[in-house]
């Protein structure tokens, strides 16, 4: 444990579900971490809570990441609330699936505004504040890789893009030292895809171990991404699918 110690992250969409879990393990491994939210404030007061609870210094942060100036002002108020900023976690997402005829010109700029601009912007933001060893880890989606079924076009677009500006940062920073990572979780049972809910027996059979994960596993991914054992790691797609798309 202790491998980010004195080390400072800012976790988009933390106050619940993937978020929430990652917040909590940096914080386990000795950072500071600042959370974003745009209506979860207590849940986001509750990740702080049990951050300060391990003696580190915790920040919750209401953000609109659909929003060019939240997404940027998010990376700028972290870095001031902790002091600088070592570690991104581009994790806030919104997705709408549905028939390809049915999604709207609002569903896509909603999409797109979250899932990639939103990405693009914080990053931007945080790498021209990182230091030498610095992290930037986005959370994708398993549907970048394998589409089981109709209904998901707008939502994998918008994951898939992720892929390749993840690839693109790690060749444009890899010479100041700062690693750009992706991590694809499958099923993960968190609030808005319950692993009791009406199709998790079909979403766990698309998995190769027959189960949904938690999100404590997504969250030592990044944990370890984000730490010095992975120093050797960038430009990489992670899976934590349970073999979803194997």
């Amino acid at each position: 444990m202790n491998a980010l110690n004195g080390k400072k992250a800012l976790v988009t969409g933390g106050s619940r579900g993937i978020g929430a879990a990652i917040a909590v393990r940096l914080a386990q491994e000795g950072a500071d971490v600042a959370v974003t939210y745009v209506q979860g404030e207590e849940g986001a007061r509750e990740v702080v809570a049990k951050i300060e609870a391990m003696g580190r210094r915790g920040v919750a942060l209401r953000a609109d990441l659909a929003l060019a100036e939240d997404a940027v002002a998010s990376v700028e108020r972290a870095e001031q609330a902790l002091g600088g900023l070592d570690v991104l976690v581009n994790n806030a997402g919104v997705g709408v699936l549905g028939p390809l005829g049915d999604i709207t010109l609002g569903d896509v700029d909603r999409v797109l505004a979250v899932n990639v601009r939103g990405v693009f912007l914080a990053s931007r933001t945080a790498a021209a504040r990182m230091p030498h060893g610095g992290r930037i880890v986005t959370i994708g989606s398993c549907m970048a890789q394998r589409v089981p079924g109709p209904g998901g076009t707008l939502y994998a677009m918008s994951k898939a893009a992720l892929i390749g500006l993840t690839k693109a940062l790690a060749r444009e920073l890899g010479g100041r030292g700062i690693n750009a990572t992706l991590v694809h979780p499958g099923p993960i049972d968190t609030d808005m895809n319950p692993a009791d809910g009406p199709t998790a027996p079909a979403q766990s059979a698309l998995t190769s171990l027959g189960r949904y994960g938690v999100a404590q596993e997504v969250a030592s991914m990044v944990a370890y991404l984000a730490g010095a054992e992975a120093s050797y790691v960038t430009g990489a797609e992670l899976t934590v699918d349970g073999g979803y798309a194997a």
